[in-house]
């Protein structure tokens, strides 16, 4: 099967003052369509900026990354806004969602972004709405709705689009187990409809939903092991 994702060699290194902060050391990484990857490690282990990375929103400091057979550093950046809008699905663990504006034009959003006809985004974003049980909850704003609520509108809006990997960041973090859970069977839906998944999280019950699990220390992947 091609590859959706191919890192080679990666690093990241910051600048924090005077300090340089090496993030990533040299990751070795193949994510093929259709796979369902949980990142885990402790604090500081790069977790956070193998995330970013792979969803294009910062660029390595060495190493090759290729999307789509793409070297993403080699993309303009309306080149990289291009995928991040249409080929990558973003759940955040603050779910991020737009206060005033109810669950339907929040799933909206990407779409209107990407210049979608009127008639053609209120098809998608039915679709999505459905897709993750929230199509009784369409006109409710975010304050109207659960935790649970709030997150399954976040991953309706990261599928609205239908991108080729969602990327989850402690998608359950702000949420009590029994509405993790329930939003983990969500995104077991969502694989078995055909999406890759990365999925970062510090829950090992959380990681077990995955097929394959990476474990990061130091900027390095410690383990690579199938669930």
């Amino acid at each position: 099967m091609d590859n959706l994702i191919e890192l080679r060699g990666v690093t990241k290194v910051y600048q924090v003052g005077a300090e340089e902060v090496h993030a990533l050391n040299g990751i070795d990484l193949d994510l093929t369509s259709n796979e369902y990857l949980a990142i885990m490690g402790p604090s500081g282990s790069g977790k956070s900026t193998l995330m970013n990375l792979i969803g294009c929103l910062d660029t390595p400091t060495s190493g090759s990354y290729r999307f789509k057979d793409q070297e993403v550093k080699d993309l303009s950046d309306d080149e990289l806004a291009r995928i991040r809008n249409k080929e990558i699905g973003f759940v955040f663990q603050t779910f991020n969602l737009l206060p005033r504006a109810d669950a339907s034009h929040n799933v909206e959003l990407p779409l209107i972004y990407a210049g979608v006809s009127r008639a053609e985004r209120r098809t998608k974003v039915d679709a999505a709405l459905k897709a993750v049980g929230l199509e009784d909850r369409t006109r409710h704003r975010p304050s109207e709705l659960s935790g649970g609520q709030r997150q399954r509108a976040a991953i309706a809006r990261a599928l609205v689009n239908e991108p080729s990997v969602i990327l989850a960041d402690e998608p359950t973090g702000n949420l009590d187990s029994k509405t993790g859970e329930e939003i983990m069977q969500a995104m077991e839906k969502i694989h078995r409809a055909g999406n890759a998944i990365v999925l970062v999280t510090h829950e090992e019950y959380i990681a077990k939903h995955a097929r394959r699990i990476i474990r990061l220390r130091d900027g390095l992947i410690e383990a690579d092991e199938l669930v």
